[in-house]
């Protein structure tokens, strides 16, 4: 199989080396440490609960959400274990050898792709640069020369996309990027998490899904921004993972569209950081290594929007948890109960009206009438005379 390399320009000192270059009011709330880069896991994340301003802010400057967590004293409980990380890394090593010799078998047997061989492009770095705003470049000129023909057939392995999130510009890396499967290119996705019988874990497919959304979308961009038809662009992914109880590849072909159209009406809805911290004093830091209880009263003055779900893919879920417990926020019971107390800050507050010790206000007064029906009707399933 043919390999080819990137052209070697000379290299420039002066690139910005980070991934994440936030404005000067959000790098400075996180103080001198390199800015943590956004990932397709991240952006899932955020789109999950988009109205969360305090994640916006804390994504879009770049900090370090478990450390910054664990330095208020709450420690994440979830994410993988190095265990696993490991075993990742070891499978997309295997399924990338021999220039992804193993992907082009399942495209052949698969998929019945007619293809013997292809060239691979690595862009972990041009010339020996590594900064992703060269690289990214270079996969916005692949992209053309492919679209355009130029290039008959072409593995990009981890490309740079960009997406614009919540006023950010985000830089991303899909596992690899091929094209030329019914004319279309495709997102691939490297997983080690088994298919079993052909049956993958439904929860860790539907997250693939979300994430393999995210570079499709950023995908998009690159054609839109290139004038191309985003047409070659396939609305399903590439999916190779281990197959049954062995370390054999396998792939399979997911839909991405109803992926895609959520993920891209929730972005919409992201406010921008920069209007999120305008009213934040100057004083405010998220600085992971200032006092404990100057960072506890500025990620306070940052507007969350917790719910139980956020304890299953946020950094700073339990500490939100404690904060809505303290406040006795409605949300602290679900997103169903927050929606249908809107007005109602408080459970405490919707007791109080239900015990009668609060005046009906204007602004409340349907969710009141509604909160009074609902116990009535309690009362008259426990028997109570109503």
């Amino acid at each position: 199989m043919e390999i080819s390399n990137a052209p070697n320009p000379p290299k420039d000192e002066t690139m910005p080396s980070q991934q994440l270059e936030p404005p000067d009011r959000l790098s400075r709330l996180r103080g001198d440490r390199p800015p943590q880069p956004y990932s397709a896991r991240k952006i899932t994340a955020l789109t999950a609960n988009p109205a969360c301003s305090r994640r916006a802010v804390l994504d879009a400057s770049g900090v370090d959400k478990t450390a910054l967590a664990q330095r208020m004293g709450y420690e994440p409980r979830f994410g993988q274990s190095p265990f696993a990380i490991a075993r990742e890394e070891a499978f997309k090593a295997f399924v990338k050898w021999g220039a992804y010799a193993e992907l082009i078998r399942l495209l052949r047997e698969e998929l019945g792709v007619p293809v013997e061989e292809a060239k691979l492009q690595d862009l972990t770095d041009v010339g020996g640069i590594t900064t992703t705003a060269v690289r990214e470049r270079e996969t916005r000129s692949l992209i053309e020369a492919i679209a355009a023909g130029d290039q008959d057939r072409l593995i990009l392995q981890n490309p740079v996309l960009t997406l614009e999130v919540a006023g950010q510009l985000a830089y991303l890396e899909p596992d690899a990027l091929t094209h030329r499967i019914d004319g279309k290119f495709h997102i691939v996705a490297i997983r080690s998490f088994p298919a079993i019988d052909g049956q993958a874990n439904p929860t860790a497919v539907a997250q693939t899904a979300k994430q393999a959304a995210v570079h499709v979308l950023a995908l998009r961009r690159a054609f839109a921004a290139a004038g191309l038809d985003t047409e070659q662009i396939a609305d399903t992914f590439l999916l190779v993972c281990p197959k049954d109880f062995s370390n054999r590849p396998y792939l399979r072909q997911i839909d991405l569209r109803q992926e895609v159209d959520a993920l891209a009406f929730q972005l919409t809805r992201l406010r921008r950081a920069e209007s999120l911290v305008r009213d934040l004093p100057h004083t405010a830091t998220l600085d992971i290594d200032q006092d404990p209880g100057e960072l506890m009263e500025s990620v306070g003055r940052l507007p969350a929007s917790y719910v139980p779900d956020c304890l299953s893919f946020c950094e700073m879920a339990r500490y939100c948890r404690d904060e809505a417990d303290t406040q006795a926020s409605p949300a602290r019971l679900g997103s169903a109960v927050r929606n249908d107390l809107p007005g109602i800050d408080s459970t405490s507050t919707a007791l109080a009206y239900l015990d009668r010790l609060l005046p009906q206000g204007e602004e409340a007064a349907e969710t009141i009438e509604l909160l009074l029906a609902a116990e009535r009707l309690q009362r008259l399933r426990r028997g109570d005379v109503a």
